[in-house]
């Protein structure tokens, strides 16, 4: 690791002070061999500067550092192969790969997970922002007639790409590194909420959810007695999910004078309700369950205990 002249100063300074050297490569986190190093030179030479033709030279110019840079602006999801690569074809110039990655650092391009979203086409972003418009002015008041619903599934045994092992890299493919996946999920259930003013948690039981089910399994036996309480302002918020749009739910609603305003298509991520359920995942996650009725009764039970701030939107 190549430190600056401040670095090389800090390290003197703690050393000096009487810490090891090990305890000063944790604070400048850097190797043991770069810290040696300094602290040899500074003996040699008394400054902190590197040596004067001390290293390797660079392998690029600045203009092909700029090449390198320009491409990875153009092209987030490049790899650091592909832009060695490119640069080898086109300027004729070869670099390693951890050069490559050196050169994005410097411009404080970090390789990093990206986020995730809907695909949206010009037609979608333009009817989401049709629907933000519509109701950027309302009240606090307004809102409190709004319920947001939606259904979702938990599996028995399902991996959040937050999973973590510690291990030596020799033992990548050992028992101890090695985390099994069940099919699907080794059993599963699905149930649907509300948010705003919260709604029990309904397991939907016997099969996938249809536009019949919905209506009486849902709306009958769950929505209708929570309208009375919201007045005769209830909207119900829910996706354009087949159940949901069926022509026979969409006369049902009108029949019990519930509306429903016109969701944007590939808007789940507008829905809040879809917060609530990531949290009551991670939440589920946490705990030591083995069987499906466990699971019924953990997510009963963390539904339960999630903030009524956060269910309130």
């Amino acid at each position: 690791m190549l430190l600056s002249c401040e670095d090389v100063e800090r390290v003197v300074a703690l050393v000096e002070d009487g810490h090891s050297l090990r305890y000063v490569a944790r604070v400048i986190r850097a190797s043991l061999s770069s810290i040696h190093s300094a602290m040899q030179r500074y003996g040699e030479l008394g400054t902190y500067d590197r040596r004067q033709g001390s290293g390797y030279g660079r392998s690029a110019s600045a203009r092909d550092d700029r090449f390198l840079k320009v491409q990875v602006l153009r092209d987030h999801h490049t790899t650091a192969v592909q832009s060695r690569n490119r640069l080898e074809n086109v300027r004729n110039v070869r670099v390693s790969e951890r050069t490559v990655r050196r050169r994005f650092a410097e411009a404080n391009l970090l390789s990093r997970r990206p986020a995730y979203g809907p695909q949206l086409e010009p037609q979608h972003r333009k009817a989401r922002l049709r629907f933000a418009k519509q109701y950027q002015g309302w009240t606090p008041e307004q809102w409190a007639s709004v319920l947001f619903t939606d259904e979702s599934r938990f599996n028995l045994r399902s991996a959040d790409g937050r999973e973590r092992v510690w291990r030596r890299p020799e033992n990548k493919y050992s028992p101890i590194g090695f985390s099994s996946r069940t099919p699907f999920g080794g059993a599963s259930v699905m149930v649907w909420a509300g948010i705003s003013s919260v709604v029990e948690l309904v397991f939907v039981d016997h099969g996938t959810l249809n536009a019949h089910r919905y209506i009486e399994g849902i709306l009958q036996d769950h929505l209708m007695p929570f309208a009375p309480i919201i007045g005769q302002k209830f909207i119900i918020m829910h996706d354009n999910a087949r159940p949901h749009t069926a022509r026979c739910v969409i006369q049902y609603l009108q029949e019990v004078g519930i509306r429903t305003p016109d969701w944007p298509a590939r808007s789940l991520d507008l829905n809040p309700i879809e917060y609530v359920w990531g949290m009551l995942g991670r939440n589920v996650q946490r705990r030591d369950i083995n069987t499906l009725e466990q699971l019924r009764a953990t997510l009963l039970e963390e539904w339960d205990l999630i903030p009524e701030r956060l269910s309130n939107g």
